[in-house]
């Protein structure tokens, strides 16, 4: 079988720490804000000259938690109860023969961080922290954006559920974070064929590990403490 191989350029870093909330696409969340930094051989300025003329970005990036030796013809996308199965090339399924996601973020900023270079600053990510990147395009609004397209079996997005969390636990978070872990719990990240109102979800947002139950359209949040890991 032929073979390529693809340098690493950069790494973004985000308040996800594990795979658990992550949103399922990118933009759902646009309070999310991560940032961008170069592998040393691409610290370059020159590399981002005129970057910041356009709003959005592709990133080209692994799925790095689901490399897999072997891949499947097909696959069950939670968005159909993860009960029934589709071509994996018909999904965004993590699980592909070459596990390379594709995003579209929001671009903040550009900056230079001491010991880091250049780096870019951007929001609405649905990356882990440390997930390589392979490349990084500008989006063309007249080329990338078809609005009649058909979004087969996920046309729109999932309905969001509500979120209760008392006010002393929110505050327990940096102000610039509430609104972010709000978004993200609002997108419910239980697997869809989870429903048991008792039972206990974690997961862990930057510094911090968030618990909660879910029953019907309400997410509500039972404990918020730093996490020790």
């Amino acid at each position: 079988m032929e073979q390529h191989s693809m340098k690493v350029i950069a790494r973004i870093r985000s308040d996800f720490p594990e795979k658990f909330g992550i949103p399922r696409q990118s933009g759902l969340v646009p309070q999310l804000r991560a940032k961008i930094a170069f592998e040393p051989e691409f610290r370059s300025a020159d590399a981002l000259r005129g970057i910041e003329g356009f709003s959005h970005l592709w990133l080209i990036w692994q799925f790095s938690a689901a490399v897999r030796e072997s891949w499947s013809p097909t696959v069950r996308p939670p968005r159909l109860g993860g009960n029934e199965r589709v071509g994996v090339f018909a999904t965004r399924s993590p699980f592909r023969p070459n596990p390379i996601g594709l995003s579209c973020v929001k671009l903040e900023g550009v900056g230079w961080e001491k010991g880091l270079g250049p780096v870019i600053y951007v929001s609405g990510a649905d990356l882990m922290d440390g997930t390589p990147i392979y490349d990084i395009k500008p989006y063309l609004p007249y080329a990338d954006a078809h609005p009649d397209a058909a979004g087969g079996f996920a046309p729109a997005p999932k309905e969001t559920v509500r979120v209760e969390c008392p006010p002393e636990l929110l505050k327990k978070l940096p102000e610039a974070q509430r609104d972010a872990l709000l978004g993200v719990l609002a997108q419910d990240p239980r697997p869809p064929y989870q429903h048991d109102p008792h039972r206990e979800y974690g997961m862990s947002f930057a510094q911090w590990s968030v618990r909660f139950r879910a029953d019907g359209g309400v997410l509500r949040v039972c404990a918020v403490e730093e996490d020790k890991k």
